[in-house]
């Protein structure tokens, strides 16, 4: 079956794409939206630009949006996306990274019964928990790009997701609830490197912005760089 994949760049949408790619699934395309502010409820925010140096990466066109909404009307956004996604690839079904979202995920399945689509959702309801070893098993590098809760500080952006991480994470949640899928917003992450990847992504330069209680690491430059070089990450 022909396929798009709702990609943000992070964590979830990959490794949705590497379950999609794994069943046999046709990928024709990635389909990022550019959100208007940094509180969209839909879509990731900082570094949404660099899905374009990402798909080079993984070898698939991408269709790149800019909103023209916010808050609850951004559906409109997703929708015309995945009409286009229809219309230049014949898709059949879209995947999804969505985790424990119900927002996202009855957004996302309206809009593929109004255009006759399927919609996949495969880390639906699996603990958070064993995505992210899974994630970092399966050779996926990816860093916070955005913090905003409680517990959190600055020392986070630009962190690699690794095992400590996970570890940390497992603390914040004991001590201040936080969701450690995320999808509450309470970060966001940007991949550099996985096994649907080509080439690496190297950060070649990138500025931290806090803003007292949340903040973002903002890539400003990175380029593709081959797998036997060294990685980079400034």
């Amino acid at each position: 079956m022909e396929v798009a994949i709702l990609y943000s760049g992070g964590k979830d949408s990959n490794l949705a794409t590497y379950i999609a790619m794994k069943n046999n699934f046709k990928v024709k395309c990635l389909i990022s939206i550019i959100p208007k502010n940094e509180n969209s409820y839909l879509f990731h925010f900082p570094n949404i630009k660099f899905t374009k140096l990402q798909a080079k990466s993984i070898g698939l066109p991408i269709i790149q949006l800019k909103a023209k909404n916010i808050g609850n009307e951004e559906i409109e956004d997703l929708f015309i996306a995945l009409k286009k996604a229809k219309q230049l690839y014949n898709i059949k079904g879209v995947f999804s990274g969505v985790i424990a979202s119900n927002y996202q995920k009855n957004r996302i399945e309206k809009i593929c019964e109004k255009l006759n689509i399927e919609c996949f959702s495969p880390l639906w309801n699996k603990d958070p928990i064993f995505l992210l070893n899974e994630f970092i098993n399966l050779g996926f590098k990816a860093i916070i790009t955005s913090v905003s809760a409680q517990g959190f500080n600055e020392n986070w952006l630009g962190r690699i997701l690794d095992e400590k991480c996970i570890i940390d994470l497992k603390e914040l949640n004991k001590k201040y609830n936080v969701n450690i899928s995320f999808e509450g917003g309470e970060a966001e992450t940007f991949v550099l490197d996985g096994p649907i990847f080509k080439k690496i992504i190297s950060i070649i330069e990138a500025e931290k912005i806090w803003k007292g209680y949340y903040g973002f690491y903002i890539i400003k430059k990175a380029k593709l760089i081959n797998k036997n070089s060294s990685f980079l990450l400034e």
